[in-house]
């Protein structure tokens, strides 16, 4: 998955699929274990160097990976599982922010855990987001953009309904003592 050729094949392909001449921010969904990174990374650093890659991003990654890989190329964005109900990369997450790399949460909804009612947090949420007329995903992912400035989530949709409603998570403003609720309810979540 991650040698040199598959990965040039890989990026060449989404080229002609997408109809482009560069694509923005490629992200190397994996590091493989039996691949050198500078062998994966040195592809799409050439990839980068023919203007057909403008940005290189890694998902599921720690910050010693990070480190490594920025040895070889510039990251800019680290694609990592992360929601309120699951927090095991915060240290990766206050790695990027001390660099200004961008964090992208997949599953900000935790598989729709925090929407059932006997999940811990649930309960609190639901009173939270009762008070301010929004459903328990629009918070769950008002919290993903106020937890930090590089955080930006990638919820998943389907439908228009939910595009809309996700959109407007981000017009969500919340006081203070909401937000203290908000972060107590996270950590019984965990």
């Amino acid at each position: 998955m991650g040698r040199a050729g598959y990965l040039i094949q890989c990026v060449e392909m989404s080229l002609r699929r997408l109809k482009l001449e560069r694509v923005d921010l490629y992200q190397l969904h994996r590091i493989d274990p039996r691949t050198p990174l500078e062998e994966s990374l040195g592809a799409l650093l050439r990839m980068q160097e023919q203007g057909k890659i403008r940005h290189i991003g890694l998902s599921e990654v720690t910050p010693a990976e990070i480190e490594a890989a920025e040895k070889i190329v510039r990251i800019v964005t680290v694609q990592n599982r992360y929601s309120f109900a699951d927090r095991r990369h915060e240290e990766t997450l206050t790695y990027c922010e001390r660099r200004g790399i961008g964090f992208l949460p997949w599953y900000p909804y935790a598989g729709g855990k925090m929407l059932k009612a006997d999940h811990p947090a649930a309960q609190a949420l639901g009173r939270v987001a009762a008070r301010h007329s929004v459903t328990v995903p629009q918070l769950s992912l008002a919290w993903l953009l106020h937890r930090s400035p590089v955080l930006l989530p990638i919820p998943g949709t389907s439908k228009v309904a939910h595009l809309e409603e996700n959109v407007a998570a981000a017009q969500i403003h919340l006081t203070a003592e909401d937000w203290a609720e908000v972060e107590s309810a996270a950590g019984a979540a965990r």
